[in-house]
């Protein structure tokens, strides 16, 4: 390739036999139109969105009692368009379609626990936990709450409770209890599963004492179903409706299982936004929405179908799990990991991907960097022969990343960098099997998703124009609405305020002449030193590319009238910030952004605050410099960190 060339390009033959690639050709020949290219779809996509969607359900095979005549009604309206208002269809019956002996789940718990489920063993164990579920009164709207690693159990469960039309959400057990209480307690679940504890960095943690502080406070919980995973079934003391999922399921045989079929918009998940800002926001996500978004997303834009082995390092608190666990639905099989992915060392995970020949591996780019900064060469040291496609989001993916993927980890393989959120549980960009990869890039936009990018007074910018990332057209993995928000008004806060009618989604970001997408960071964190909108990204990519820089964390501090830029560095073990490498870091970000870029102070931490999903909170980190309240410290991963922050000399000159 050519310096400014793609740094990948799938070949001719991986085009064509490309799902993609045979839905265009189906859609060319069904309505008798001419999609030379991706562009040409995707157009296509958003100016029809009842034949696309139409195409897609089609395309895809989805399972229903009914799909009925309409696609849309009310599509003028965002939010308030109905999408598929006659369809009765089952979330839970379109995952579990396959029941043969090919592998469903295979799962790894650090090096302690392993074990697998074919498709037939899936439909039994799911099968019996709906029974028991049923018998416990559990119906239609009821919440059923997991406090769960990423096992098997978690999946069995989520598919039992959506089975029955129950509304499932989980968290994962790292959450202390009144991070946990802050997502259950305004949800008021009915049953509660937990794990006895879970594994991490080679070491056994307890989750039966937090549980036992955690249940005293859901009152409305009817049953609480522990899964030995690090004992043998102890149960968690005062708490006196538990029992062992042995215990529970007990009672019942396998039958074929009885799915109730619902509206399309019947609520499937209940999801929470991070909360570093307040009470985390309960998004309801539809069945129907979500099934057919993730269909897409993995069949389409992943290229996923029978055979594959798909695996995303995350947790259940992320909405990473629920878009992995719909894998199902095209007949993958899931690969489950819990723990940390560097223990015993780096190679953890890729040691996983060369023994299960993992075919899609799904990770955050701060994965990659840490990956990347270990100077670990996993395509020198691993069989990766099975591996075609890797996917990173979490937060911007630099190009420096995608250098490295190429570089150390596999040459041919499409780097999809994706993003989304648990807003939508699902993208507006992500990647594409028959389009090249270019360095620093989301490869497209999602099919059927009208993304535009918009200014500060809400117009439409062309490619190369930094804006806020918005949709300006309904799609059907929207939320049906906010948890308690009757009147709908929190939920038009949260996302249609800024532009009446139009979803503005918190990202700034850039298309670009290829048709794709680069973000620069979080719109709400966008730094304004002078007038001038930069984007923290950019400077994250520059800092991070010094040596001695492990990661780092910049704000704008209101000073003297103005903004100046503050960034925070945490180094390698042994480094200490000087002169000397403060001016190599204001070098480089001056050499490559502007001198705006240019942080006023740069001051060395030994912990960056972040979310349970690994997201650094720049807002908290602002609040705190300020010396504002920062309203739920429960929602990170390590509150402490924020004292590192607090009335720091180097910001008082």
């Amino acid at each position: 390739m050519s310096e400014n060339g793609p740094l990948w390009r799938p070949d001719p033959q991986r085009i064509a036999r490309a799902r993609i690639t045979a839905f265009t050709r189906r859609i060319e020949s069904e309505h008798g139109i001419a999609l030379p290219d991706y562009q040409a779809l995707h157009r296509w996509s958003v100016d029809q969105p009842g034949e696309f969607w139409s195409a897609l359900w089609d395309q895809t095979e989805v399972v229903a009692l009914h799909r009925g005549e309409t696609v849309v009604e009310d599509l003028h309206r965002m939010p308030g368009a109905r999408w598929f208002p006659g369809a009765r269809l089952n979330f839970a019956a379109n995952l579990l379609r396959r029941r043969d002996d090919a592998e469903a789940i295979v799962f790894r718990g650090e090096d302690r626990v392993e074990s697998r489920l074919s498709y037939r063993q899936l439909n039994e164990r799911v099968s019996r936990l709906a029974q028991a579920l049923r018998r416990e009164g559990v119906e239609a709207g009821d919440r059923v709450a997991a406090y769960v690693p990423n096992m098997p159990e978690a999946v069995i469960a989520m598919l039992a409770a959506s089975s029955l039309g129950a509304v499932w959400s989980s968290c994962s057990p790292d959450f202390g209890v009144q991070g946990v209480l802050d997502r259950f307690g305004q949800i008021e679940p009915k049953i509660l599963f937990s794990a006895d504890g879970y594994f991490y960095n080679g070491k056994r943690h307890d989750s039966l004492q937090k549980l036992g502080a955690i249940r005293r406070q859901l009152p409305g919980v009817e049953r609480t179903v522990i899964i030995p995973y690090t004992s043998e079934g102890r149960l968690p003391d005062g708490v006196a409706d538990a029992v062992t999922w042995d215990e529970f399921i007990a009672p019942f045989a396998a039958q074929d299982i009885e799915f109730t079929q619902l509206p399309f918009d019947h609520p499937l998940y209940i999801m929470f936004s991070s909360g570093t800002t307040g009470a985390p926001k309960c998004i309801v996500h539809g069945a129907g929405g979500t099934l057919l978004q993730h269909l897409k997303e993995h069949q389409l834009h992943t290229d996923v179908g029978m055979g594959d082995r798909l695996f995303y390092f995350t947790t259940c608190g992320w909405m990473m799990w629920n878009w992995l666990v719909s894998g199902l639905a095209s007949g993958a099989t899931l690969i489950l990991y819990d723990g940390s992915p560097f223990h015993p060392d780096g190679n953890a995970l890729f040691d996983f991907v060369a023994r299960e020949r993992i075919s899609v591996f799904g990770a955050s780019a701060k994965f990659i960097d840490a990956v990347a900064k270990a100077h670990l060469a996993p395509r020198d040291t691993h069989d990766l022969g099975a591996l075609r496609a890797i996917l990173s989001t979490g937060s911007p993916l630099a190009p420096e990343g995608f250098d490295f993927v190429y570089q150390h980890i596999k040459p041919d393989v499409c780097l999809s960098s994706i993003s989304g959120g648990t807003d939508i549980i699902s993208c507006f960009a992500l990647g594409n099997p028959a389009l090249p990869v270019w360095r620093g890039e989301l490869q497209c936009l999602g099919l059927g998703m009208r993304v535009e990018v918009l200014d500060e007074d809400g117009h439409a910018l062309p490619p190369g124009r930094k804006g806020e990332l918005a949709c300006s057209a309904p799609f059907p993995s929207m939320p049906t609405g906010f948890w308690n928000d009757p009147d709908g008004s929190r939920y038009h806060r949260a996302y249609f305020a800024k532009v009446p009618g139009v979803w503005c989604h918190g990202d700034y970001v850039a298309l670009t002449e290829h048709g794709g997408m680069v973000i620069y960071g979080r719109s709400d964190a966008v730094l304004n030193p002078g007038g001038v909108r930069i984007g923290t990204a950019e400077i994250y990519r520059q800092a991070e590319q010094i040596e001695q820089v492990v990661e780092s964390l910049v704000i704008g501090q209101q000073w003297q009238g103005d903004v100046r830029v503050i960034l925070f560095v945490r180094l390698r073990p042994g480094v200490t910030l000087d002169e000397q490498l403060r001016g190599q870091i204001r070098q480089r970000i001056r050499d490559n952004c502007t001198p705006r870029h240019v942080p006023a102070k740069i001051i060395q931490v030994v912990d960056i605050p972040r979310t349970k999903s690994g997201k650094i909170v720049e807002l908290a980190v602002r609040s705190v410099v300020h010396g504002e309240p920062v309203k739920n410290r429960e929602a990170l991963a390590n509150p402490e960190a924020l004292r590192l922050f607090t009335n720091l000399p180097e910001l008082e000159c």
